[in-house]
């Protein structure tokens, strides 16, 4: 059935964005999803965004101030005292603060988490009469850090389309290079990727953004910049998707030595789809992500992932694709979602 489902993101980054932008990566293909199934989808995200939805822009792109925060929740609010009754469903990427003006309507609402969450938000939006809202996040250990503040909780694993990341059945793992792809900053763990591929005699690429914040800047022209040889270890700068499926779909493997606990990377589905198995250290949603042993190799330490850098040979590139296609595609994931937008629907409609 036909439901008329409203999208929300922070005007930060257009959706979809050219370059570093997950999140927004992932609503753009879940809008477009929704839109192929026959549902009357409206994004209001940032300007300059391009979907297949009915695009309402919001914002200004690359402004994140407290001011500018205030200002779009405004913004939003007047905009559901217009339209309500419009909509079948409100699904939140961006701040929960947004979903004030329709806390206690009875239209079905979803908010989903792609970062740790504060639980005291839980138990604010229970205080003010919150209702017909379920909390959705990206991974288990996500949904943990939200969970004490109560709520109905379900957990959609970020996807990316199989479409953009064709599978390449065959490298050498032996010689092929590694990859690291991510924002150069130190949580990412770049100074660990290339610290691990010189011990594993391996060469690496490393693509991704530099960060113009001056602490981050800092740390790349520090412990990234010097190591950066152009012969075992290379830097192509930022990628679209383009470029990234032509690296990922080459390499042996993706590091991943987060020194975070990341939530859910999409570079994760990403490489897998590629048919590109991925080693990573046990932190945050990661885990859930890998079938250890199968699609990749989950650490507790860089030596460790040197140790299992030699054993890439053992792993099976389609066993990482047939993994992918069945959890994390862009279909699986509007999947899920609607899936949720229809029980709690049914639930409205038994009162």
């Amino acid at each position: 059935m036909s439901r008329r489902i409203l999208l929300i993101m922070d005007p930060f980054i257009p959706v979809p964005p050219v370059h570093y932008g997950g999140i927004e990566r992932v609503i753009a293909d879940l809008a477009d999803g929704l839109v192929r199934r026959g549902h009357d989808v409206t994004l209001w995200a940032a300007p300059e965004s391009r979907t297949s939805a009915r695009l309402s822009a919001f914002g200004r792109a690359g402004e994140w101030t407290r001011w500018s925060n205030v200002r779009n929740t405004l913004v939003l609010t007047g905009r559901f005292l217009r339209h309500r009754g419009g909509f079948d469903v409100i699904h939140n990427f961006g701040r929960l603060a947004y979903l004030l003006a329709v806390l206690r309507a009875d239209v079905v609402k979803v908010q989903t988490y792609m970062r740790p969450v504060n639980p005291r938000n839980m138990q604010k939006v229970r205080a003010l009469g919150g209702r017909r809202l379920r909390y959705t996040a990206v991974s288990v250990a996500i949904r943990d850090t939200g969970q004490p503040g109560g709520g109905d909780w379900s957990v959609v694993p970020n996807g990316a389309s199989a479409s953009r990341f064709p599978f390449n059945p065959a490298v050498d793992a032996r010689t092929a290079p590694l990859m690291f792809l991510g924002r150069l900053e130190r949580c990412k763990g770049a100074h660990t990727a290339i610290a691990v591929a010189r011990r594993a005699g391996r060469r690496l690429v490393i693509a991704g953004n530099l960060s113009p914040l001056p602490h981050e800047r800092a740390y790349y022209e520090r412990e990234v910049a010097p190591l950066v040889d152009n012969r075992q270890v290379t830097y192509v700068g930022p990628v679209d998707d383009r470029q990234k499926g032509e690296l990922l779909r080459k390499a042996a493997a993706l590091l991943l030595p987060v020194e975070w606990d990341e939530p859910f990377p999409v570079v994760l589905p990403e490489a897998l789809l590629s048919g590109t198995p991925v080693v990573a250290f046990r932190r945050g949603g990661i885990p859930e992500g890998i079938v250890d042993g199968q699609t990749g190799f989950v650490c507790d330490s860089a030596d460790e992932m040197v140790a299992r850098i030699a054993d890439l040979p053992s792993l099976d590139r389609s066993a990482c694709r047939a993994d992918a296609e069945r959890r994390f595609t862009d279909e699986a994931i509007v999947s899920a979602y609607e899936a949720v937008y229809e029980e709690l629907i049914a639930e409205v409609g038994r009162g």
